[in-house]
């Protein structure tokens, strides 16, 4: 008998950001076909949930630089559906990055107002440019350690710096997308932003803070070991290691092979997440 299953970074569209998504976003889901499943939270998700032995899903809106006020329309779409189903839906609340204020105000309004089944946030890696390691994002941080709910660190885009800097060369736009995101950009990315993160003294800040990371760890597992030894140079209150350990939890986010899955096991002693894409066939 198949076990009861949470998942999480379950993919979910709302009305309200369908056409406020990059281009690109807009464009895959177009050419996936799957517009239909993403947006709907009743009959269609809740049918593959049963195909799939999956007893609760965790929404997670699909990524993408969105204001303040379509960020509160998505989560008051992903209440809605909560609300309908209060047994088979939770949510990770979606914050509009490029505004820390606003991503605080948003975070708080999800977690304690709204109260229905809102466990945490799933947030774009960067705001464009910008990562979380400066002062203006240390109040995020700050409630999210004060509520005790993760944030999701996910992919993005590379920013149009990223973009000149490492992904235009001397191959096909496509390759050049597939080189900047899903590839490899957006893996490498979301470690950078870890390091920076820990190099500035937020866990130190904030101890208790809990980071969900995905794809086996975005690239972290591999170098734990040579990132701990020389961040023990950063003069931080605990080893790399030993904040990787404690503060950052992993999902598998869509990566199914079985030779990290090793290097995971035999490495990392945190709790591992496991990610089952809702839009899959049985």
């Amino acid at each position: 008998m198949t076990p009861p299953l949470i998942t999480l970074e379950e993919a979910f569209l709302s009305k309200a950001a369908n056409e406020a998504l990059p281009d690109l976003y807009r464009g895959l889901v177009g050419n996936l076909g799957v517009s239909e499943r993403l947006n709907d939270t009743d009959k269609l998700r809740l049918s593959s949930m049963d195909g799939n032995g999956v007893s609760l899903q965790i929404l997670s809106h699909v990524p993408g630089a969105l204001s303040p006020e379509v960020c509160k329309a998505a989560n008051d779409e992903a209440a809605a559906a909560i609300k309908a189903h209060p047994t088979r839906l939770a949510a990770f609340a979606n914050l509009p990055v490029a505004d820390p204020e606003a991503c605080v105000a948003e975070l708080r309004r999800c977690v304690r107002d709204l109260g229905l089944g809102f466990v945490g946030a799933l947030i774009d890696n960067r705001a464009d440019a910008t990562y979380y390691d400066g002062e203006a994002y240390m109040r995020l941080w700050e409630a999210a350690q004060e509520l005790d709910v993760p944030i999701y660190l996910h992919p993005t885009l590379p920013s149009e710096e990223q973009k000149l800097a490492s992904y235009t060369g001397n191959f096909s736009d496509e390759a050049a997308t597939c080189i900047g995101a899903y590839a490899w950009g957006w893996h490498s990315d979301v470690a950078v932003h870890i390091l920076r993160l820990y190099g500035a003294g937020v866990f130190d800040r904030f101890p208790k803070l809990k980071i969900i990371i995905g794809h086996f760890g975005e690239m972290l597992p591999f170098m734990l070991d040579r990132v701990d030894r020389v961040a023990a140079r950063w003069g931080r209150k605990r080893g790399f290691r030993e904040v990787y350990d404690e503060n950052i939890w992993i999902t598998t986010s869509g990566v199914w092979s079985l030779d990290p899955m090793a290097m995971i096991i035999r490495n990392v002693s945190c709790v591992l997440f496991f990610f089952f894409c809702c839009l899959a066939e049985p």
